[in-house]
């Protein structure tokens, strides 16, 4: 069923009518995974933190153990939230598949919590974009569920899909990456790493 007019005006999906309930519920379950995923990451190297939110908890833990953050998110108040809790970084208010960002270079990227609210060409056109964004060796630490699957989101009510592992594995490789691991935090979320080869491999 097509989405009313209002909805279809609102770049972010309706996440910037719900965005003092989501930074109210956010919780800490995944920071340790992403923690963990950015030791491989060169020390004060650049992350762009694509649906960044408030900023709270990822971003900020990143912030703190030296990174260069920058954050795009669609909602105009989950990203005034994100630069209170980091004024140090660049951020673009703007949908994540046509983010100005992608037009730069950085040493590492997340979309923790994003893709799969996204229909499937603008999950595939982020992963691509992202894909071209990284340096050599770069890595993208995206989550959604492993089996393909469609749901509701419980804040917004909007349609969520994760595409599945294989269809990932598959757009990952279209874009000129490898799919180098999957993880599970502590509350069940799966997370996959897709990784640019170096560039004495490419």
């Amino acid at each position: 069923m097509p989405e009313p007019a209002d909805e279809q005006a609102d770049t972010s999906a309706g996440w910037d009518a719900v965005a003092d309930r989501f930074i109210a519920m956010r919780s800490p379950i995944g920071l340790d995974l992403v923690v963990q995923w950015s030791e491989r990451v060169p020390k004060g190297g650049t992350i762009l933190d694509i649906g960044c939110g408030s900023g709270v908890p990822i971003a900020a833990a990143l912030a703190a153990r030296g990174f260069v953050l920058f954050g795009v998110d669609a909602s105009p108040r989950l990203l005034d939230a994100f630069r209170r809790n980091l004024p140090g970084a660049a951020t673009a208010c703007e949908p994540a598949e046509r983010s100005r960002f992608f037009d730069r270079r950085f040493d590492a990227a997340t979309a923790i919590g994003l893709l799969f609210l996204l229909p499937e060409a603008a999950q595939a056109q982020v992963i691509t974009r992202v894909a071209h964004a990284l340096v050599p060796g770069g890595s993208f630490l995206f989550s959604a569920p492993r089996q393909r699957c469609a749901w509701r989101d419980t804040l917004t009510g909007r349609h969520s899909q994760s595409l599945g592992e294989d269809r990932y594995a598959a757009l990952v490789a279209d874009a000129g990456m490898r799919l180098a691991a999957t993880r599970l935090d502590e509350g069940g979320n799966h997370y996959f790493e897709a990784v640019v080869p170096p560039s004495d491999s490419a």
